[in-house]
């Protein structure tokens, strides 16, 4: 999906996309805006600099943004189950020995 990000340090909109930290330009800190690609792209080019002007500010561009949080659900951030790390400890002791850092290793 395509997000609309301001960049206050080199004063730009930016259409990225997904969740995006840093600018493109500069590799300043972005900020995501709370409008969608459509909404943005249907404004004319005076609604767009008055956006632009707008997040210039720093009270209206606390206004204006939006912060994106992960889902506990993402795939990315899911905990392991405590199952599925118990029986993969298992195989693993079954096909290795365990590991001592006092095992010595004689060479002949």
């Amino acid at each position: 999906m395509m997000y609309i990000h301001y960049c206050k340090y080199c004063r730009r909109i930016h259409i990225l996309n997904g969740h995006k930290a840093y600018c493109p330009a500069c590799s300043g800190k972005l900020t995501e805006l709370d409008i969608s690609y459509l909404k943005y792209v249907n404004l004319t080019r005076a609604e767009r600099l008055a956006l632009k002007e707008k997040c210039a500010d720093e009270k209206s561009l606390r206004e204006l943004s939006v912060e994106y949080r992960r889902r506990r659900k993402d795939k990315w951030f899911q905990p392991a189950s405590p199952a599925r790390t118990a029986s993969a400890t298992d195989n693993k002791s079954a096909s290795r020995p365990e590991y001592s850092p006092h095992l010595q290793v004689s060479v002949s």
